[in-house]
């Protein structure tokens, strides 16, 4: 085949693992073709990337012996087929259309293709995202080690069963959003306490990071890393009792539950 990899769709989670993948030198740029809808977007990339691109999802398809299908969960049947004529034996498919099960994906296709169903988050447009890996039933080991490397480009993976998708997409795959609202709303708290808004939103950012990269890189529960910080009588209890009141937390509970629960949805609407 012409290329290594071959990538059908480059919306933000198609282009963040095509720049991830080549900047930690896991393919170069001729090793990688691309298929786009549009030829302002085929222009840009090519131009962005020095990568191949085209407007024709078959030449991927035909030339690549390893697709990333990043494309929307209500056009990947349509994809599919349009392309299933043309993949060879032994191709490696690997799919971030959300909510899509493997059993959808592989009558698709020929029975010589292996799928892999992933879930990405945003974070991966920034190095730092976290997906969630579940392996179809004709992926050798070589394919999940290559499916693991290609998203370890772009931060954390985790391989599991694919009963736990929808979890995984109510919160990691939705999780940003809600974090983005915290850290907003710390930010909010700061001005309200007479903080310029840039340095407010700057605490509060570096203080959600420097959190999640302490439960991370400690292994610690979080509840005991909080309790580090709330000292008898100090400021942080008070702080946690507010939180406690408003409900917090069962309302980011409850927004995982949703959002797991529409993500069991979306293929039906």
């Amino acid at each position: 085949m012409k290329y290594t990899l071959g990538i059908i769709g480059a919306g933000k989670i198609g282009e963040a693992i095509l720049a991830g993948a080549l900047a930690k030198g896991l393919y170069t740029p001729k090793e990688v073709i691309l298929s786009v809808r549009s030829e302002l977007h085929r222009q840009d990339l090519e131009r962005k990337y020095g990568i191949v691109a085209t407007l024709d999802n078959k030449a991927v398809a035909e030339n690549s012996p390893v697709i990333l299908l990043a494309v929307k969960p209500k056009s990947i049947v349509e994809v599919l087929n349009s392309i299933s004529g043309h993949l060879k034996p032994g191709t490696l498919l690997i799919s971030t259309a959300a909510g899509v099960p493997i059993d959808l994906i592989e009558p698709c296709v020929p029975s010589f293709v292996g799928v892999v169903r992933t879930m990405p988050n945003l974070a991966v447009s920034v190095g730092e995202g976290m997906t969630a890996l579940s392996r179809g039933r004709n992926v050798s080991d070589e394919g999940m080690s290559l499916t693991e490397g290609l998203f370890g480009a772009v931060g954390g993976v985790v391989t599991l069963d694919e009963t736990h998708m929808d979890a995984v997409t109510g919160l990691s795959g939705s999780g940003p959003a809600y974090i983005y609202i915290v850290i907003e709303s710390l930010a909010d708290g700061g001005v309200k306490m007479g903080l310029p808004r840039d340095v407010a939103i700057h605490l509060a950012a570096q203080t959600v990071l420097g959190a999640a990269k302490t439960v991370l890189m400690t292994g610690e529960h979080p509840a005991k890393l909080k309790d580090q910080v709330t000292t008898p009588a100090g400021v942080t209890i008070d702080g946690i009792l507010e939180l406690e009141e408003g409900g917090l937390r069962v309302a980011l509970i409850k927004a995982v539950v949703k959002a797991t629960e529409r993500s069991r949805q979306l293929l039906h609407k």
